[in-house]
């Protein structure tokens, strides 16, 4: 299970961190992200990391968004600097056990099929 905290409303330059506590064990190799969706756009992956501690970013996010991952509680956050209204979406938290950091770090791109595990989403408002 994933639970998302840690959304809100901020003005435009503002920052945010998002939590995700994660329940379960995902084994040994595991992958974990942060997807957003705006309204009328598909999700998007934005982020992610892996049981290597390798992170991979969007080009929308880089520079400005931080992922990482607290082993000791299970725990994903995602450190969102410098937003803009362009951010603004429902931000979800996603896992899955398959060890597949090699191939997100290759190929660049964080896809949904990715992940098994999802959680409910938390909302950002940046105006």
């Amino acid at each position: 299970q994933l639970v998302e905290s840690g959304g809100g409303s901020v003005q435009a330059g503002g920052s945010l961190s998002l939590s995700c506590a994660a329940s379960g064990n995902l084994g040994y190799t595991w992958i974990m992200g942060w997807f957003r969706q705006a309204p009328g756009k598909e999700r998007e992956g934005i982020a992610s990391t892996d049981n290597d501690g390798s992170s991979t970013y969007a080009l929308s996010v880089k520079g400005r968004f931080t992922i990482s991952h607290v082993s000791t509680n299970n725990t994903l956050y995602l450190q969102m600097n410098n937003l803009t209204p362009e951010d603004t979406a429902m931000y979800y938290c996603a896992a899955d056990g398959r060890e597949l950091g090699g191939l997100i770090r290759t190929l660049g791109v964080i896809k949904e099929h990715y992940f098994e595990f999802w959680g409910q989403g938390t909302q950002v408002t940046v105006s």
